[in-house]
């Protein structure tokens, strides 16, 4: 049987993801220095993983409603009103839909939304999923064009905008640049797609691990805040949020996401699930209920030392912009040494030092991505091999 034949146009368009094949070299190196992975090094708080436990022991082990479970719905509409003033009645009021991590409801959003020939515009660089989502969609990415400073500005995105813009997607703190939208950028954001009536979609997987020098406000508990779009008033009627449980709290393979949004929006995105992931695991939505009420200040501060680190060794030896969220930093390759990035990852791991290419989240192949959620000790060891090599 030549199976090779019956393979659809869809699939054969899409190639492995870059960061994939960085894994499989690392896993033939005895003992690398892994600064390609973003995942958190830190483990899952004990409230967040006893409640899951419970709920496993309670037999809470079947399926849920498709939306998510009433109590983990119910406590994110209440961190929603808490941290963006979001309403939580009223005929205008958001719903959520808890989801298969936060690339089930970028795919579902995808679908919801999306026609054959639709076009999305994603800034450059992006995080790996973004194109990908939109051809298998039929769709077609719109690359903005964001270096150097990785800002997605309404500047940037207008001239990209035609009669088949559909969707402009926000991602803030960004992967793999580290960089948190200002909140100018977003209310410039929102007001053009308001304007074209297109969707923006903020994709904010890393709301929780935006640095204290990246933030602009603070709740009345003290607490900082991560800028958004989600902030201005009746935002909550025109966007789409995306956030997630599994980068904030250490819990990546439990894939646990949500959508909130309109409601007409979160109801097709409801169905569209139905037939798909069906709903996210039961026990573990338990654990994101509890996560909701636990704080991860230390491991926040910790990755911004870590960030301090990077910054002061890599800024010495080449171009950075200092990245003020997630835990990724975004150096380019100096020029000077004639090197894409893709052949400088490919020195660094001649060293042991694992990296990603930035041609694996851009048309461009100039910078490098490293994370910086590795031990110390690691972190340091890379750091120093990485910018002896850029000497």
């Amino acid at each position: 049987m030549d199976v090779a034949a019956l393979l659809s146009r869809r699939a054969l368009q899409i190639d492995v993801s870059g960061i994939r094949r960085v894994f499989e070299l690392g896993s033939k190196l005895t003992d690398p220095i892994n600064l390609s992975i973003g995942q958190p090094d830190f483990p899952v708080p004990d409230a967040v993983k006893q409640a899951a436990i419970d709920a496993i022991r309670a037999d809470q082990n079947g399926y849920t409603l498709t939306q998510g479970t009433a109590a983990l719905r119910q406590r994110i509409a209440q961190h929603l009103a808490a941290d963006l003033n979001w309403p939580t009645s009223g005929p205008e009021a958001p719903t959520t839909a808890v989801t298969s991590g936060t690339s089930g409801a970028l795919m579902l959003a995808f679908l919801a939304v999306l026609n054959p020939g639709d076009e999305v515009v994603i800034p450059d660089p992006y995080f790996v999923i973004y194109p990908p989502l939109a051809a298998m969609c039929a769709a077609k990415p719109v690359l903005a064009d964001t270096y150097p400073d990785f800002r997605l500005t309404a500047a940037r995105v207008e001239p990209l905008l035609t009669p088949h813009t559909k969707i402009i997607l926000l991602n803030s703190p960004s992967n793999p640049a580290g960089v948190v939208a200002r909140e100018q950028d977003c209310r410039d954001l929102l007001d053009l797609c308001r304007s074209r009536n297109i969707l923006l979609i903020s994709d904010e997987i890393y709301d929780a691990f935006t640095f204290s020098d990246g933030r602009t406000q603070r709740d009345p508990g003290g607490h900082l805040r991560c800028p958004t779009p989600a902030r201005f008033p009746g935002s909550h009627e025109s966007m789409l949020l995306v956030r997630g449980f599994g980068k904030t709290y250490g819990c990546t393979g439990w894939r646990l996401g949500y959508a909130a949004g309109p409601s007409p929006l979160i109801a097709q995105i409801t169905k569209l699930q139905q037939y798909t992931y069906v709903c996210a695991p039961a026990p573990l939505q338990a654990g994101a209920a509890a996560a909701l009420d636990t704080d991860i200040g230390d491991f926040v501060s910790d990755y911004q030392q870590r960030r301090d680190m990077v910054v002061d060794k890599l800024s010495r030896v080449t171009e950075l912009t200092a990245p003020s969220g997630a835990f990724y930093a975004f150096p380019r390759v100096p020029e000077h040494l004639g090197m894409t990035g893709t052949q400088f990852a490919e020195r660094c791991i001649e060293h042991k030092v694992l990296l990603i290419p930035g041609r694996v989240f851009s048309a461009r192949d100039t910078h490098i991505r490293l994370s910086f959620a590795a031990p110390r000790t690691k972190l340091e060891q890379g750091l120093d091999i990485i910018a002896g090599l850029m000497e």
